[in-house]
């Protein structure tokens, strides 16, 4: 048998893992602190900011939030006024999610938040290696769906 360890501190998918936790942690405790917002929360009115009419399932695949995550979120969200729900026009099953006034108003002050972030976290790589990590993130994922058979 072949001597193989695992060390989990050179185990890409671990840090990979870590390095999210990390980076939605501090999103996290920025948009409580901002706008009252969890990250479940904060990500489906990014969605809904972007596309607008989008059904709680269609969020669920897009952000890969269980259904459970995304219902609770939509709830609470519905329950502060922030997001509505509307039937769908071609599936009478499904209802699709939109801002409500004060949703977009919310959206208007997350959206520059988050860019800023993003640019505080990235400040310090040059903007080619920005580019290609980005680029190496959407290939990993493509990589791991076709692993896992979603592809």
């Amino acid at each position: 048998m072949a001597d193989v360890s695992l060390r989990l501190d050179a185990f890409i998918p671990y840090l990979l893992s870590v390095t999210s936790n990390v980076v939605s942690d501090a999103i996290a405790s920025t948009y409580q602190a901002l706008f009252g917002l969890t990250i479940p929360e904060w990500r489906l009115i990014a969605v809904i900011g972007e596309d607008d009419g989008i059904t709680q399932q269609q969020v669920g695949r897009r952000t890969r939030m269980d259904k459970v995550t995304v219902s609770r979120a939509t709830i609470a969200l519905v329950d502060r006024g922030l997001v509505e729900r509307k039937p769908h026009s071609s599936d009478r099953r499904s209802q699709s999610l939109h801002l409500t006034k004060a949703g977009h108003d919310l959206y208007d002050q997350v959206a520059p938040k988050a860019i800023e972030l993003e640019q505080r976290i990235f400040a310090s790589f040059d903007p080619r290696e920005v580019a290609a990590f980005s680029k190496m993130l959407a290939r990993i994922q493509d990589v791991t769906l076709k692993i896992s058979g979603e592809v």
